[in-house]
């Protein structure tokens, strides 16, 4: 299981959680899986795959402001533990429960 908790709380202490083979949606949208109702959030901003095999796969769906891990703005990316996602002016913490995708690890990052 992974896990994307908001790291100031006065962004409304989110705290979602993803389970292998799932697929989930985040943006402003009440259709989205993950609600962000925050500034610069588009209405359907990112997409997280995790996949089976536990690997978490993130892409920026033509959000307006971009989505940014670790401060580089991405198009799509691999999230490792400890990573930081931004998604308009709200970061997140990426954790997970697995040994083999703790920190440390390489990451693939992929931008425009």
């Amino acid at each position: 299981m992974w896990t994307l908790q908001s790291i100031d709380s006065a962004d409304a202490n989110w705290n979602f959680r993803l389970l292998p083979g799932t697929l989930k949606t985040m943006g402003r949208a009440p259709g989205v899986d993950f609600v962000v109702d925050a500034a610069l959030v588009s209405r359907v901003h990112c997409r997280l795959t995790l996949s089976n095999g536990n690997e978490l796969l993130l892409e920026d769906l033509g959000s307006t402001n971009g989505t940014f891990v670790n401060g580089s703005k991405v198009t799509k990316t691999t999230l490792h533990d400890g990573d930081k996602l931004t998604v308009g002016r709200v970061e997140f913490v990426v954790n997970t429960d697995s040994p083999g995708q703790r920190a440390g690890h390489p990451k693939t990052t992929w931008t425009t």
